[in-house]
């Protein structure tokens, strides 16, 4: 089975891609790009598949990716660091060739950076917390510390969970509305007490908010493309002891 790349116009020119679960060595609940370390996989088959996810957007390249704990933290890679050497992190960003950036979702938003011109990239992991206290805007000011210029940053948002699947509840929109009542057009009603939240739309606000010169969202929603995607809310809801992850890539031309 071949992978599942998915790429965003607004990046053309440099090598990216945004991969489903598709493609890999993983069994059962992992089938089969699964290249999440965390997860109670085989380490074997994340290793494999990481391996093979990184040879989608070239040669050479060596895969850099984060321990992502929701944060608004940005780090800077200069070099590679090893899988159990991640740093805590949920943005990265460079201007090293030979690098390609990784970060993994199943369900919050994977987005990826670049200004071409400056030769300087970035990714972060935007699920609502990090999407919410900054992870966003910080990618942008960390990229222009190394020469790129927010107006001629392009960014892409990849798959991740719709609206139409997302449900919340009172508590979970009032933390937005009380920090913006223009927050409130991110969510519909849903069944008494919950609404559903638009997680892409929110994520291409703060990032339009930044000042970057394109913003592009792929809408493609993870929850319910299961053949194509893993989600974490779609295996909570399956009662599945755990789940896989899919990973979005970037790297230098």
């Amino acid at each position: 089975m071949t992978l599942d790349v998915s790429k965003a116009r607004a990046l053309a020119g440099v090598p990216h891609v945004f991969l489903g679960r598709t493609g890999g060595v993983s069994g059962g609940i992992f089938d089969s790009l699964n290249v999440g370390l965390g997860s109670s996989d085989d380490r074997a088959a994340v290793a494999e598949n990481r391996a093979r996810a990184v040879t989608a957007i070239g040669d050479g390249l060596t895969l850099t990716t984060l321990h992502q704990v929701h944060s608004p933290t940005v780090v800077t890679a200069d070099a590679a660091w090893s899988d159990d050497a991640r740093p805590e992190a949920d943005g990265v960003v460079t201007n090293k060739r030979g690098l390609a950036l990784g970060i993994l979702t199943a369900d919050c938003a994977p987005v990826l950076f670049a200004d071409l011109e400056a030769g300087v990239i970035g990714a972060a992991h935007a699920g609502w917390k990090g999407a919410f206290t900054g992870v966003l805007a910080n990618t942008v000011s960390a990229m222009e510390a190394l020469g790129a210029d927010r107006k001629r940053i392009a960014a892409a948002i990849g798959p991740c969970i719709a609206r139409k699947s997302y449900e919340v509840d009172d508590a979970f929109r009032r933390r937005f509305t009380e920090a913006d009542p223009e927050n409130d057009s991110f969510f519909t009603p849903g069944r008494e007490g919950h609404h559903q939240f638009d997680l892409e739309g929110f994520v291409a606000r703060r990032l339009a908010e930044t000042g970057i010169a394109t913003v592009e969202m792929l809408g493609e929603d993870t929850y319910s493309q299961g053949g194509r995607y893993f989600s974490y809310r779609r295996t909570t809801h399956a009662g599945e002891p755990d789940y896989g992850r899919q990973i979005s890539l970037i790297a230098l031309p």
